[in-house]
């Protein structure tokens, strides 16, 4: 592929041969020889030098609810513009959006768009936020951060929603311009990564520790619970005493519930019982805010107050019902403070 206006240089990539170069972005730490790209598809080594191929390609824009995020603590009931390329730097075997992130077929995504031409319909369209979603922003970093720069000027949030899968040396830069995200745990057994993912958690438990410790970015977790891989009780409840101790209890939580596709189609959907059994060890955790979803759950998907458990967002499916926050983030009943962005 030449280099023209559907490519960028790259950052996070160093030479270690001529004409052989390093991926440093996530902890694949592909390496490249020339023309060839890396496990997400999107970064490529062209005359010996990393570049984004996907850069100012979309596959599709789409106005979603914020809830559908999901994000339920940021801006509740605005509208988020969402869009996407193409690729990834996992391969999960349950993937939602694998026509996106596992295909190699660049020039089918016609929509082509600037960052300041996203920002710009953001905008215009009356959306409080863009997320980089569908598949993993990391592996469109510049094209990501530059989104995020231009959606700043006009006011414009950002959200990321993405695996985690990142270096520490990248890590920084990417979530250094958003303002939200959600990080989809997948699992709390490295096993699992290395067998349904082809990939590690420790790279993931670091970004979601490295968002509390050392940025504002408001972030929320998800964690698709697949029937008979990832739903016992003890690895829920290792999963939620770990959020518990490493990012505190205000840290939102969703339990997503699996549906057959791609290469688990064998594989039966998630029980509503056992996402709302999970849901029940993560408030015993001392979780303070636990949803599900992929259900139909009015209780389960609501915001209620960590003190006194008053309906504080009603919520059927992602529409919003009753709002009852007063003075931006608190309980009217008790006045206690309600965490998150509103």
């Amino acid at each position: 592929m030449n280099s023209n206006n559907k490519s960028k240089l790259a950052r996070f990539w160093e030479q270690i041969e001529k004409d052989t170069i390093k991926c440093t972005l996530c902890p694949r730490h592909c390496i490249l020889k020339n023309g060839r790209s890396g496990f997400c598809f999107v970064r490529q080594n062209l005359s010996g030098k990393m570049v984004l191929i996907t850069y100012g390609r979309s596959s599709g824009f789409c106005i979603d609810p914020i809830e559908k995020k999901p994000l339920n603590h940021f801006y509740p009931g605005s509208k988020i513009l969402s869009f996407g390329t193409a690729g990834c730097n996992l391969g999960c075997k349950f993937c939602q959006n694998w026509d996106l992130s596992r295909s190699r077929e660049f020039d089918r995504m016609t929509e082509k768009a600037s960052p300041a031409e996203i920002a710009l319909a953001a905008k215009t369209h009356d959306c409080k936020s863009v997320a980089f979603t569908y598949n993993d922003p990391i592996i469109f970093a510049e094209y990501a951060s530059d989104t995020a720069i231009e959606c700043h000027k006009l006011d414009i949030k950002t959200v990321a929603v993405t695996a985690g899968y990142i270096t520490d040396e990248a890590r920084p830069y990417f979530f250094e311009h958003i303002d939200a995200a959600n990080v989809d745990l997948k699992s709390f057994s490295d096993d699992f990564y290395e067998k349904y993912c082809s990939g590690q958690i420790e790279p993931v438990l670091k970004t979601l520790v490295y968002l509390k410790e050392r940025t504002d970015v408001w972030f929320e977790i998800t964690n698709l619970i697949i029937p008979g891989l990832n739903d016992t009780d003890q690895e829920i409840k290792n999963m939620t005493k770990w959020i518990f101790t490493n990012l505190g209890k205000n840290v939102p939580l969703h339990f997503s519930a699996f549906h057959p596709i791609y290469k688990m189609t064998d594989r039966k959907a998630t029980p509503e019982e056992t996402l709302i059994k999970a849901r029940d060890i993560a408030l015993d955790s001392g979780l303070q805010h636990v949803y599900t979803g992929n259900i139909h759950h009015k209780e389960s998907s609501s915001t209620y107050c960590s003190n006194c458990k008053n309906l504080l967002i009603e919520r059927d499916w992602y529409t919003i019902g009753e709002y009852n926050l007063v003075n931006n983030n608190h309980c009217p009943n008790c006045s206690t403070v309600c965490a998150g962005i509103f």
